[in-house]
């Protein structure tokens, strides 16, 4: 999530939410795009007996087991990457946080996979409003998620997916979420 703004009034807070478009996401995808390709045309001058890339000479190797067996890695790679950059272009977890005083509606929206439910909408009251918790676990797997409570609902998710924000960050986003609010700021 990048750092709220506010828009229009100070009646309303709108967050945008980082999907899946980030830099990481396009260099992996770009990484194994390319050892992919790399793989496929080496297990095909392997079988071809001509030299289909300028940095090495793949036809030195037989084609039954090394090139048949670079010529799936390279299938199974370019499969990987289609489906990365398929993420990529559907922008996945991307979307919007939207509280609006004005109108006392609160708007969670969020872009999921292709399908009758790619749009995640999810709207509340800020009535219906409990508190916003902080869920922080540090170790191996660090998690560092702000979650909306409401009366009557699971609680909503506010912030992005993937690599855990700074600690600061965090707990500054929910202190300020909670005061625009008034509500209370859990688990700090």
């Amino acid at each position: 999530m990048t750092a709220p703004t506010l828009t229009t009034s100070d009646r309303i807070l709108h967050q945008t939410v980082l999907g899946s478009r980030r830099f990481s996401n396009y260099f992996w995808a770009s990484i194994v795009s390319l050892g992919g390709i790399g793989f496929l045309l080496s297990g095909l001058s392997s079988y071809l007996q001509v030299n289909l890339l300028p940095f090495a000479n793949p036809t030195e190797l037989t084609f039954v087991p090394q090139g048949l067996v670079m010529g799936l890695y390279g299938g199974a790679a370019l499969l990987l990457s289609l489906y990365l950059w398929l993420v990529i272009g559907w922008d996945i977890g991307g979307g919007y946080n939207q509280f609006d005083l004005e109108t006392g509606k609160i708007e969670i929206f969020r872009w999921g996979f292709p399908g009758k439910n790619r749009r995640i909408d999810v709207s509340c009251k800020v009535d219906d409003v409990k508190s916003i918790r902080v869920e922080i676990k540090d170790g191996i797997n660090p998690k560092r998620v702000l979650y909306l409570r409401v009366k009557g609902m699971r609680d909503i998710p506010l912030t992005r997916v993937g690599q855990p924000l700074a600690l600061a960050e965090i707990e500054n986003q929910g202190a300020q979420l909670a005061r625009f609010l008034s509500v209370p700021l859990e688990g700090l």
